[in-house]
């Protein structure tokens, strides 16, 4: 592609496409593919100008290289279906058509002809109005009905129609707000699935998802996330289908049953016969599901909504009073046109959905303004501690075998087993394996995983084990070797242990190192500054290893050789208590805690059924996005409480004003209208500089 270079400092080109028109699509597919160069830190492409500003931390010939080598056809794969470039043209368009609307009108149109559109335009509202009340409701509509249709008939046309103009502006904005804050949600609830367990001759090989085809058979395990939609050919599994129809339950699904991708399984595995590729129709489903969902909603919004309607009586009650009471209906109609209804329902959604769209800019995908409140009024935070406290990527530091073992021979039996599952122990043990070159070919029969315990399969018509303490030896009752008691004995306890039997006997101890987070402690010490009052650890770790681990971040209590039912119950006995908890893992294991909690957490590259449940997932880069979140929603939970006090005192002061003379009805609309579009505008601003 031929491009002109514009601009030019250090680590910032701006660059020019020689092209005469660039449309939205083609926007998309440039930013996407700048943003796979090695060393791109950001991109912006202007469609109307066909300009691209390319920020970077590589050479210069990198940049210039990969503009030349670009084009649209080679590079539309890589950018997604839904960007939201689309829809952000679609209401800037809207609000600019809007306002040139407005000022064309007062500049250039005949007093007469902006009454009769004044006029026509008040019978939309009238409409809304009347409706509400053959309902039996006294809703806001009722309310903005009322004020126009009075001022028109008071002749006051200026008046009608500029509070018709900003219900109009205010309507566009929310809608606008609401409508990219579902499509940021939707797009971060993405697959992020790359690879999958391919049934080819009777045998598993992994792929990548592209080459996936229509027929093809795949294999899904408990904890993976199905990657495309499909029928199930054999197996049954319980799949969790919260992000495709909301429901809270997982569902069973047998042979012959359709599955959808981006549903999770909790339970069993299955084998699915693809039909569609690239999981189409995803998004859709996903958008309408949180469009559809009271997640979406927090108490506050339902709050505002509420008490909006309530006070709607109180407005009319209160223009007839006054009315009644000086007979002046200027002073009545300044109540009339000022309410507190009006700015409540409009700038609450919005500073909501504004926030949970701001979180995306710290890689936080939120799914409901409901758990921003939850984590903002948390007394309790609940951590698992591998892959959360401990780095999502541990290491195999040793290998310790019994019974004359080979020590490559069983970390290739260990990776063979562990690679079908999603845990970063297991990661750790599969990319050791790779390490060390010990390819392998699946030996082993149907693979069963018990989740917080360990996986169980037949490896040339020997049972083989491997998981935790308690998996191995009290719930398999495998034995030591005699000869290996010392070993076993003298076992580094600054090692997490995943434990290996072969035939009932012990065949090998892998160590693995699972080293804190930098960040971790200082974390915890951020959180309670923030006002968490009680931070807890809970791990299916062994007690020593626990207890170092606390020491060390400075929780104020943990458990160890806990089962996923036992985190569950130590966040309902909490509820009991009158506490708030959230809980923060990425594992399996921690689905029941992630779902009893009153926000659940998950890490970006834990489990895909942690990710499912959760209700807020965090970027696994660095654990102060947990610090981020908390700030962030409790700077939501201040501007609300601000909101509400200021719409109370401003409007307040508008009747007061208006009932002693000093305001006429048209300046106090006005004021009120422009005071309503000034929350809402703040309310869409950033909470954290």
């Amino acid at each position: 592609m031929k491009c002109k270079i514009l601009h030019e400092s250090k680590g910032r080109l701006r660059v020019h496409l020689m092209q005469t028109r660039m449309t939205l699509a083609q926007a998309d597919v440039l930013e996407y593919y700048m943003k796979t160069v090695d060393g791109v830190t950001d991109v912006q492409v202007y469609d109307r100008t066909g300009d691209a500003v390319i920020h970077y931390l590589c050479g210069r010939a990198a940049i210039i290289n990969a503009l030349s080598a670009f084009s649209y056809e080679s590079s539309a794969v890589f950018a997604p279906e839904h960007t939201g470039r689309e829809l952000n043209r679609a209401y800037e368009d809207k609000i600019v058509f809007t306002v040139l609307g407005r000022a064309v009108s007062r500049l250039f149109i005949p007093m007469p002809v902006r009454i009769a559109a004044a006029a026509f335009k008040s019978g939309g509202y009238l409409w809304k109005g009347i409706r509400a009340l053959l309902r039996g409701r006294l809703e806001v509509a009722v309310l903005d009905a009322t004020a126009i249709t009075v001022s028109m008939l008071r002749g006051d046309y200026e008046t009608a129609s500029s509070i018709m103009f900003l219900l109009k502006l205010g309507g566009i904005l929310e809608e606008w707000t609401h409508k990219k804050s579902v499509d940021d949600l939707a797009r971060s609830m993405a697959l992020n699935v790359e690879k999958v367990w391919l049934q080819v001759d009777g045998t598993e090989v992994m792929v990548p998802v592209t080459q996936i085809r229509v027929g093809d058979s795949v294999v899904i395990r408990t904890g993976n996330m199905i990657p495309l939609d499909g029928k199930v050919i054999s197996g049954e599994a319980m799949i969790n289908q919260a992000s495709m129809t909301g429901e809270s339950m997982p569902v069973r699904k047998t042979v012959g049953s359709y599955v959808y991708a981006g549903t999770a399984i909790e339970e069993g595995e299955c084998v699915v016969c693809v039909d569609k590729v690239s999981g189409s129709g995803r998004y859709d489903r996903i958008v309408k599901m949180i469009e559809e969902s009271e997640k979406l909603k927090s108490m506050t919004e339902d709050k505002a909504s509420h008490l909006a309607d309530r006070l709607v009586p109180y407005s009319l009650g209160g223009t007839v009073l006054v009315y009644l009471l000086t007979r002046n209906v200027t002073k009545a109609l300044s109540v009339l046109m000022v309410d507190f209804s009006c700015a409540l329902k409009l700038s609450m959604p919005i500073t909501v959905l504004s926030a949970m769209r701001e979180s995306g800019f710290y890689h936080i995908s939120v799914k409901g303004g409901r758990f921003l409140e939850a984590v903002s009024e948390a007394d309790t935070i609940v951590f698992d501690k591998t892959g959360t406290l401990t780095h999502a990527a541990p290491q195999v530091a040793q290998l310790v075998t019994f019974g004359g073992r080979d020590e490559n021979e069983m970390l290739r039996l260990a990776a063979c087993l562990e690679e079908h599952y999603p845990h970063s122990m297991a990661n750790a043990v599969v990319q050791e394996a790779t390490k060390r070159g010990l390819h392998h070919e699946e030996r082993h029969s149907k693979v069963e995983y018990v989740v917080a315990h360990g996986i169980s399969s037949l490896v040339e018509n020997e049972k083989v084990i491997i998981g935790s303490y308690h998996f191995v030896f009290q719930d398999e009752g495998c034995r030591i070797p005699d000869e290996g008691r010392i070993r076993f004995d003298s076992l580094p306890d600054e090692y997490s242990h995943l434990y290996m039997a072969i035939g009932g006997e012990l065949a090998a101890v892998i160590c693995i190192d699972d080293p804190l987070r930098e960040e971790a402690s200082a974390v915890i010490t951020s959180l309670r500054r923030l006002g968490l009052q009680k931070i807890v650890m809970m791990t299916g770790d062994n007690d020593r290893t626990a207890k170092v681990v606390a020491k060390a971040v400075g929780v104020d209590e943990y458990h160890a050789e806990v089962l996923p039912e036992d985190k569950a119950e130590f966040i309902r006995a909490e509820h009991e208590a009158g506490r708030k908890v959230i809980m923060i893992g990425d594992g399996v294991n921690d689905s029941p805690a992630l779902s009893e909690a009153d926000a659940g957490i998950a890490i970006a590259d834990g489990a895909a059924i942690a990710r499912e449940i959760a209700d807020i997932t965090i970027s696994a880069d660095d654990l102060f996005a947990l610090v981020t979140l908390k700030a962030l929603s409790d700077a939501l939970m201040a501007r609300i409480r601000g909101n509400y006090r200021f719409i109370i005192a401003f409007n307040g002061v508008l009747i007061a004003l208006g009932v002693a003379g000093v305001l006429p009805p048209a300046t106090s609309a006005l004021l009120h209208n422009a005071s309503t579009l000034g929350v809402s505008l703040h309310g869409m601003t950033n909470l954290l500089a």
